[in-house]
Formats: structure tokens, sequence, C-alpha cells
């Protein structure tokens, strides 16, 4: 993403031998004789390489008019930097309205970027440009279904679905809503929501109303399509 900042954020999800020793290394428990001393110090950190950092699809949201950036569970974190370069401002980008959609199984996930979604919600409102920025949050898993009922993170709740995406009609309601304009459609996450939305993609052709111009950018289960709206 463009933007400049001194420092960087891994998000990992530990699931699975690998992440759990790592996690392990990071965070180990706290030796007993130095309970009365901080937590940080109390630990040593392995030294760690970072190789990269690679240009990534998620780059070209903001070459757009119009981008939809779909995440699917942890894949949320490649537009996580998007959604930080619009909070540090967007003086510059071509993008001038961002579609979000994030699908989790449980609501927990969704606390993960909570104060992110809500401060750039609050900032919108502040600068007077709600319409900039359209989120919708889908949870699929239904069993022990709770609310996020903290008062802070109400835009959240007012936005928070049930079930899944039925993406048709969503990628229909952006068509009409933004005709004559470049759509860019971005997506990470499980193999089944990307190849149902590079499928819809791809049958837009056919449609008088839809273009679509694909252009394959994989990044694993990441994908980058152009569309353009009559």
């Amino acid at each position: 993403c463009p933007t400049v900042k001194e420092t960087f954020g891994i998000h990992l999800r530990v699931v699975g031998d690998w992440t759990e020793r790592f996690t392990q290394l990071l965070l180990p428990q706290p030796r007993m004789d130095l309970e009365i001393l901080p937590v940080v110090q109390q630990r040593t950190y392995p030294k760690l390489y970072v190789d990269g950092p690679f240009g990534g699809p998620s780059e070209e949201v903001f070459n757009y008019d119009v981008s939809l950036c779909v995440a699917g569970g942890i894949g949320v974190t490649p537009f996580a930097c998007v959604l930080h370069a619009l909070l540090d401002g967007w003086s510059g980008f071509r993008l001038q309205r961002l579609y979000f959609v994030w699908v989790c199984r449980e609501l927990q996930s969704f606390y993960w970027f909570a104060e992110l979604l809500c401060a750039l919600h609050q900032k919108l409102w502040q600068e007077n440009r709600p319409d900039y920025f359209n989120m919708k949050l889908y949870v699929s898993q239904t069993d022990n279904l709770q609310s996020m009922s903290e008062e802070r993170f109400r835009p959240l709740a007012s936005r928070l679905l049930v079930g899944r995406p039925r993406w048709k009609l969503l990628l229909d309601e952006i068509g009409k809503n933004n005709k004559h304009r470049r759509v860019g459609v971005f997506c990470c996450g499980p193999k089944g929501i990307s190849r149902t939305l590079h499928r819809l993609c791809n049958s837009a052709r056919s449609c008088q109303e839809l273009y679509l111009k694909y252009m394959s950018q994989y990044l694993e289960d990441f994908f980058l399509s152009g569309v353009i709206w009559h």
C-alpha cells in the first residue's frame, strides 16, 4: 500500500503445529522467579528476518474509481493496510468509493479489526463522506450466535448480517449504482469464495450492462479482476 510507516504489523492466526510453535517462541510462559517484572521484560524474542515486502494486488485498489474488497476470515489482512491508508488520508488516490465485504464463521473474528473499521467509519461521517465506504459483515455460523453489544462497536453491529452473501445480487447492486465507472474486484479468502466471484465476473461479459476486463494476479487465493460498468 502507498503508506510509509516506521513499523509494520503481522497478523497471524494460530491454526496448526507451525503457528502454535511460532506463538510459543514469541509468547513463552513467564518464569516463576520473574513474575514481579513486567511481562515485556520477561520475554526473550527470537531474531526474525523478513523476505520482502512484495507488491500485491491490494495495491491496485486505489487505481479504480470504485473498488470491491472481499475478505474471508483471516484473508482480511491484505486489506488492513488499505483501510489504514484511507484512515490516514486519501489525497492523490483515484478511488472514489470502496465496498468492503468481510465473511467470518465466528463473530469474534470481527474484533481483529473492529477498532480500525469503526475509526474509518467515524472519520468519514465527520467529514460528511458517509457514502465513500460501504461495509457489510457476514457471520456464517449461526450456532450460539451473539451480537456485538459494545457501544463503541455500534457501527459494526448495525452492518452485521447472518448467513452468506448472495454474490450475484451484490455485484448487480454495485453495477446499478456505479454505471459508467470502472470497478475493481479484489478477493482474499477461501477458494470457494474466490472461484464464485471469478465465475460471476467472467459471466458478466454476456450481460449488456456489464463488461469485464479480467487481469489475473494470483497470490495464493488472492485475485484481482477489473470490472467496467457502462
